[in-house]
């Protein structure tokens, strides 16, 4: 299961942001709500001592998810990137065929991936698309809901 996850330095820089505030400020406030939970006496029978060592499980399992996936992670070179060729960490710009609208997607690694901010995995259906085409290029996309799309790839830019 310990296979590579690509990310960008940007993603990379995240991660570690993550870990860090989990690992000082947030168990720190487990801590406190543990200490304060156990000062209500016979922890047996103790709500919030139960649900602060839940919250602080919870915590402990996504610290160690993170520092996996950072072990795991295999940060791409932006100095190698191409604006020849869509790759991993390029900046794609769109244009919808039918529609005419256009678009602008980053190329990333599932970890990363957030469509909210146009960041497209490279193991989605548009981002397998993409990979490997070059400008002007029309590709054809099959989308889970409704029509394939057909999508011509106007600009590549380094992220």
């Amino acid at each position: 299961m310990s296979r590579q996850a690509v990310i960008t330095p940007e993603g990379l820089e995240k991660l570690k942001e993550e870990i860090e505030h989990l690992s000082t400020t947030k168990r720190r406030e487990v801590a406190a709500r543990i200490k304060e939970a156990r000062e209500f006496g016979d922890i047996a029978e103790n709500a919030e001592y139960d649900d602060a060592k839940n919250e602080q499980a919870l915590l402990e399992g996504r610290i160690a998810q993170l520092e996996e996936r950072l072990r795991r992670a295999m940060v791409i070179d932006e100095k190698a990137l191409s604006t020849e060729e869509v790759g991993f960490g390029s900046v794609v710009h769109v244009k919808d065929q039918k529609t005419g609208d256009s678009q602008k997607f980053q190329i990333v690694g599932s970890t990363e991936a957030n469509p909210v901010e146009h960041k497209l995995s490279n193991e989605s259906p548009i981002g397998k698309a993409l990979v490997g085409r070059k400008r002007n290029d029309v590709v054809t996309v099959e989308v889970p809901r409704g029509p394939k799309k057909k999508l011509k790839i106007t600009k590549i830019e380094k992220a």
